[in-house]
């Protein structure tokens, strides 16, 4: 059966497991303080343009976000994100469960507003009893969104002006920020990330790894003794060595943008194929994630031959699904779902 479910379905890209095998045998110290761990670090400030970046890697998208945002976080601060932010809906309270209150904005295409966050936080602070509230001390966007939509770097700028002026920090989630970098009409690139927010994370549980996401801390603000409260959440890896192998191997010869470029492409001519064949879009994504409608009873015919994932219900006839590309698309597979479509 084809699948196209989403872009973590397979295992990982051939070269990253090639380099494990590579140094499976090697005696490495453990927790990330390997060699291999020390030039992944390297390789992903020089490509940020950021000499002065704090690296430290985890193991998924889900801990990430919870470990930062409670590491950075005032235990009375909460975190601003869009109403369909994956700390908001896909991650099962995560946030919540550790204290720190999600503070929904509405989503204009799966991004926040920067007028809305303004407003948000100045009525907050004109409010004369905001001491008995849940203070905004974040800004969580992700780059793609959840809706394959992308950020602008004016946007970028304006958001990162807003956080500095209320004093809080900017948060991007980039679990597939391989796919937004390498989209065809993005002016944002790693450097301006790296210059607007104060962290990010580089995905790579999306983007070939087998797992894992390198958080990138700039400005210094990376939290004391970040390492202790990992392992405190219970997300430190022992043999941090799988970590820095895969990282230093994407960073390597450029292999994450060629991953990004790979699915990407694929992506852009899937899109043709349904829009040729009189399919409807639900958004105009020019990333690796496309959005189709569907009628209710094509969906369960080509959910016989064709993996997908349910996005959500769009009236009683039509439902919202998603495919997906990944480095292990190929055309032949393109192929097979223009046959079936």
């Amino acid at each position: 059966m084809l699948s196209f479910e989403s872009d973590y379905v397979e295992g990982a890209h051939e070269q990253i497991l090639k380099r494990l095998m590579e140094t499976n045998l090697e005696q490495l110290s453990g927790y990330g303080t390997d060699p291999y761990c020390e030039s992944a670090k390297e390789k992903i400030k020089a490509a940020c343009g950021c000499k002065d970046a704090e690296v430290e890697f985890l193991v998924g998208g889900t801990q990430t976000n919870q470990i930062v945002i409670d590491t950075m976080l005032a235990p009375y601060e909460g975190v601003i994100a869009a109403t369909s932010g994956h700390v908001s809906v896909h991650e099962a309270g995560a946030i919540e469960f550790l204290g720190h209150k999600v503070l929904e904005l509405p989503q204009k295409n799966g991004k926040l507003c920067v007028e809305d966050v303004r407003k948000f936080t100045e009525t907050f602070y004109a409010d004369g009893n905001h001491e008995h509230m849940v203070f905004p001390g974040m800004v969580y966007i992700s780059h793609p969104t959840e809706f394959g939509t992308l950020y602008t770097k004016e946007e970028l700028a304006q958001l990162s002006a807003v956080c500095k002026e209320f004093g809080m920090r900017l948060y991007l989630d980039g679990a597939r920020l391989a796919f937004g970098l390498k989209a065809t009409d993005t002016d944002v690139t790693l450097t301006d990330i790296a210059k607007y927010c104060d962290v990010f994370y580089i995905g790579g549980t999306k983007a070939g790894a087998l797992c894992g996401e390198a958080v990138v801390f700039t400005g210094g603000c990376k939290p004391k003794h970040f390492i202790t409260r990992v392992k405190q959440h219970g997300g430190l890896l022992a043999k941090g060595r799988l970590l820095g192998v895969q990282f230093d191997t994407l960073f390597t010869d450029d292999l994450y943008g060629k991953i990004g470029e790979h699915a990407i492409s694929l992506a852009v001519r899937m899109k043709e194929m349904f829009l040729q064949k009189g399919y409807k879009l639900f958004i105009d994504s020019t990333t690796n994630q496309q959005f189709v409608i569907l009628e209710n009873k094509k969906m369960e015919e080509l959910a016989k031959e064709v993996r997908f994932s349910f996005w959500e219900k769009y009236d009683d006839e039509h439902t919202v699904v998603r495919f997906a590309t990944s480095f292990a698309t190929t055309e032949e597979a393109l192929e097979k779902l223009d046959s079936v479509l």
